[in-house]
C-alpha cells in the first residue's frame, strides 16, 4: 500500500465514508486506504485468461482452488463487490496485461493511458482499485491543462476537423478529445497505491467539484494487473 497526502485527496478508514463523504473545494478523490493480505499474485497466476484484459466474473473467483492466502485475497475482492453493489455500483474484475492503444489519431491519443476524466449525464463516481499490479494515477487539475486548449493540439484538430466551423466543438466531444488533459511541465503524478479503494468525481451536471484526471499505467514488462472498477 501506498500512502497519498495531497491537497486534492482526501484519505478516511471505511466504505461508508468512502462513499458518504462529499467532494467539495479542491478534493475529487476519496480513498479509502488499507493494508490488505492475501496472495493476490496467486489469483492472477490461476485466473484462466482469454485476451490483454480479461474480465473476471464472482463465479470465476469461487471455483479457483486456492491456498489459504489466496482465498484471504479472493474474500477481500468479493467483500467490495458486494459493498459496492450495495451502494448502486456495477464492478468490473479485469486482469489486465495492456490495454488496446488509440490508434486512429496518432498524434492524439484517446486510450486510458492519456490523462483524462470521465463524464456521466446523471451524478455519479468512478471507484477503482488495484489490488496487484502497477496502480492507477492521477493528477491535481492544476497542473495540467485540457489538450483541446493547447493551441498546436487545436489546430491539429481543426485540420482534422471537415465541417462547418459551428460544428467542431461537438466534433470534439463526440470523439472524446475533451475529455483529455496534458500535464504541465513538472507536474507530480500521484500514485493511488496499492489496495486502496479510491473514489474519482466524476463531470456531471451536479458536480461541486472539477473531475478527477487519472490514467492507466503503463505496465511493467511481463507483469499482470488485477483492477476493480466501477
Amino acid at each position: 500500500m501506498t500512502s497519498v497526502t495531497h491537497p486534492q485527496t482526501l484519505q478516511v478508514t471505511n466504505f461508508q465514508d468512502l462513499v458518504a463523504t462529499p467532494f467539495q473545494g479542491a478534493i475529487n478523490a476519496i480513498g479509502w486506504e488499507r493494508e490488505l493480505i492475501g496472495d493476490f499474485a496467486e489469483l492472477v497466476a490461476k485466473i484462466t485468461r482469454n485476451g490483454n484484459v480479461t474480465v473476471v466474473e464472482q463465479s470465476q473467483l469461487l471455483a479457483l482452488d486456492l491456498s489459504e492466502q489466496g482465498q484471504l485475497a479472493r474474500d477481500i475482492i468479493l467483500n467490495d463487490w458486494k459493498l459496492l453493489e450495495a451502494h448502486g455500483a456495477l464492478p468490473v474484475l479485469n486482469v489486465i496485461e495492456y490495454y488496446d492503444r488509440d490508434e486512429d489519431f496518432p498524434f492524439f491519443p484517446t486510450d486510458v493511458y492519456s490523462f483524462h476524466v470521465d463524464r456521466s449525464p446523471i451524478p455519479t463516481a468512478t471507484f477503482l482499485c488495484t489490488y496487484y499490479g502497477e496502480p492507477s494515477e492521477i493528477i491535481s487539475n492544476a497542473q495540467c491543462v485540457q489538450k483541446i486548449l493547447v493551441p498546436e493540439i487545436r489546430a491539429a484538430l481543426k485540420e482534422l476537423y471537415d465541417g462547418a466551423e459551428d460544428g467542431f466543438e461537438a466534433f470534439l466531444t463526440e470523439y472524446f478529445f475533451d475529455l483529455h488533459y496534458q500535464p504541465l511541465p513538472n507536474a507530480q503524478t500521484i500514485n493511488l497505491g496499492l489496495g486502496n479503494l479510491w473514489r474519482l468525481a466524476v463531470d456531471h451536471p451536479d458536480s461541486p467539484v472539477l473531475p478527477c484526471v487519472h490514467r492507466a499505467p503503463i505496465e511493467k514488462a511481463g507483469q499482470l494487473r488485477l483492477l476493480m472498477i466501477c
